[in-house]
């Protein structure tokens, strides 16, 4: 991603995040330095508890949404830390802010030295997201309004975990912009709507975004009765929960790698095309963003993609340019049943089995993913086909959508050709 690793020009909304996050933090670090820092026993704490965390991101797999845990439970847990073993505490928004970026940037040093990249984009976030907690949070406990509010007694938790869950909200809709920014620069086709994006992040907090908030939140409330040393305690469960992610995290990431080389399998047989799959898996993924697929979902179209010719391997004969359209109508059920009862052995989940036993259907009867692979894949045959290329394919496609493709997904196909420039699907 381009924009994100600082290859290329950086998008404006990168520009504007970080911009925003590098203003706070100039503001907050002026004023604690001027000021001087209150409690730096619960300041060293804190910052400590974060650094760690980010050390801890050492090893992180592919794909974690919150590669430091640890951490962003550990900020937020400041940003709504109160009292410290009854006693109101007086460090203030600007000071978790500044305790919070000092942390981050002491535990990039090592990190740096190590060789590994530090995420610009996920430290900005971090810093926006934590000044919001912050800034929500304190001015109204040091002024007594959220006593007055919610009392002094069991409905109080309800003061912090509504400010928690308004930080999600904040990091979900940081995270999206950012997202699509990268998306942009990936490609014209690759641009999932905002919208699709937004949603998929505030799904992805009921995993181990759940876990960060509770942890913050208990941390916070854990201090505030008991003192300094709640946070050794409280934040152990995070890190067997970390863990454990990960661990999730890399097996998916290896079944991944598994369908990839069973995908390249119809290839090295000689039954499709080289580079058949990889291609119809980029262009399906293209065009299920652009009808608002994310998440779980993209990954599900992305997987069959891949796989959607292995009943192939079944044919004693491979068919001319691996273009099973053109056998009879028993046969390409045959060979899509055969496939998804390969998938279903390689772990990849029923929910990609079934898209590749379903791509022979009558698109009406077809998820909408099996919609996508069967279009894309058939445009990519007729690529191969020479049949007077792209605009020639996709005309052939739209005299299709009486029966074989469903028209939103040819006009969806049509547009991200359109914004790659209709490149041959068969080229390279």
């Amino acid at each position: 991603m381009r924009a994100r690793y600082g290859i290329g020009p950086l998008a404006p909304v990168v520009l504007a995040v970080r911009g925003a996050a590098l203003l706070l933090a100039l503001v907050a670090l002026a004023r604690t330095a001027v000021q001087g820092l209150a409690e730096p026993g619960l300041a060293l704490v804190f910052g400590l508890l974060v650094a760690a965390g980010e050390l801890a991101r050492r090893g992180a797999a592919a794909g974690e949404r919150e590669p430091a845990p640890l951490a962003a439970a550990g900020a937020l847990a400041y940003a709504l830390l109160g009292d410290s073993a009854g006693r109101p505490t007086t460090h203030g928004a600007l000071q978790v802010i500044a305790v919070v970026v000092v942390a981050q940037a002491l535990a990039a040093v090592p990190r740096g030295a190590c060789g590994r990249r530090t995420d610009a984009d996920r430290a900005a976030r971090r810093t926006l997201t934590v000044g919001f907690a912050a800034v929500c949070f304190q001015p109204l406990y040091a002024s007594g309004q959220a006593e007055r509010w919610f009392g002094d007694g069991p409905w109080f938790p309800l003061f912090p975990l509504t400010v928690l869950a308004l930080t999600a909200l904040c990091d979900a809709v940081l995270a999206a912009l950012l997202a699509r920014s990268a998306a942009r620069a990936e490609g014209p086709g690759a641009l999932p709507p905002y919208g699709s994006l937004l949603v998929d992040e505030v799904r992805a907090l009921a995993g181990t975004g759940v876990a960060i908030g509770a942890t913050g939140v208990v941390t916070a409330l854990g201090v505030a009765v008991a003192g300094p040393w709640a946070p050794a305690v409280l934040c152990g469960p995070l890190l067997l929960t970390q863990v454990s992610a990960r661990r999730y995290t890399a097996v998916r990431t290896t079944c991944g790698q598994t369908m990839a080389s069973l995908a390249r399998a119809t290839e090295i047989a000689g039954y499709t095309p080289p580079g058949h799959a990889r291609r119809v898996a980029a262009l399906a993924t293209a065009v299920g963003r652009e009808l608002g697929l994310t998440g779980p979902r993209l990954t599900v179209l992305e997987h069959a993609a891949l796989m959607h010719d292995i009943g192939q391997l079944s044919l004693l004969d491979p068919v001319a340019g691996g273009a099973t359209a053109r056998l009879p109508a028993a046969e390409q059920r045959r060979i899509a049943l055969l496939g998804g009862a390969v998938v279903r052995r390689t772990g990849a989940g029923p929910e990609v089995a079934a898209v590749v036993e379903r791509q022979a259907d009558p698109y009406r009867e077809q998820p909408l993913a099996a919609r996508i692979v069967r279009t894309v894949n058939a445009y990519d045959d007729l690529c191969g086909e020479s049949v007077g290329g792209p605009l020639r394919a996709l005309e052939q496609l739209r005299l299709g959508t009486g029966h074989d493709h469903q028209p939103q997904v040819v006009e969806a196909l049509g547009r991200v050709l359109a914004r790659g420039g209709l490149t041959p699907a068969g080229a390279g």
